[in-house]
């Protein structure tokens, strides 16, 4: 029952993942690390409690490790990984779904990451927190500042 359950969340945990790493391929394996791991620690995971936030902290904490051991190693943009999942044939959409795409990754992760949680993600604020390891205020101030740097760079 659980798989079926993760299978059908695999479009959030990519998209997620997506916005977390740069590389596709990352972002892939991060997904796969993260279904290994949640499949490896099922029994720890409480029935009738939100799978989809359980299995989106596996993935932001195997993110931050991952980030900790590679910290020295440089990170290529990939430009087919920053392109907005959506295909748009508008010239000027696309456009600036790009340059706000090339902002979001401007960000730092911890600004990123709340935003897409919060924008994204569906998520509530104290959802967000719990997943961030951080109080409601700082989550929606990582917020705020977010959302007001991309219009700033963006108007």
């Amino acid at each position: 029952m659980m798989k079926q359950e993760i299978v059908a969340l695999l479009p959030d945990l990519r998209a997620f993942a997506r916005f977390m790493c740069r590389e596709r391929e990352t972002a892939d394996d991060l997904v796969q690390n993260t279904i290994l791991a949640a499949l490896d620690k099922q029994d720890q995971f409480t029935p009738g409690t939100n799978l989809k936030g359980w299995l989106f902290t596996i993935m932001r904490n195997r993110f931050y490790s991952d980030l900790r051991t590679l910290r020295r190693r440089p990170v290529a943009m990939d430009n087919e990984a920053a392109t907005p999942l959506a295909a748009v044939d508008n010239p000027e959409a696309t456009l600036a779904l790009k340059e706000l795409s090339s902002e979001l990754w401007k960000l730092s992760p911890q600004s990123r990451e709340a935003l897409v949680l919060i924008g994204a993600g569906g998520f509530s604020y104290e959802e967000a927190a719990r997943l961030c390891g951080c109080s409601v205020g700082t989550l929606k101030a990582r917020v705020s500042r977010a959302r007001k740097l991309l219009s700033e760079k963006l108007s």
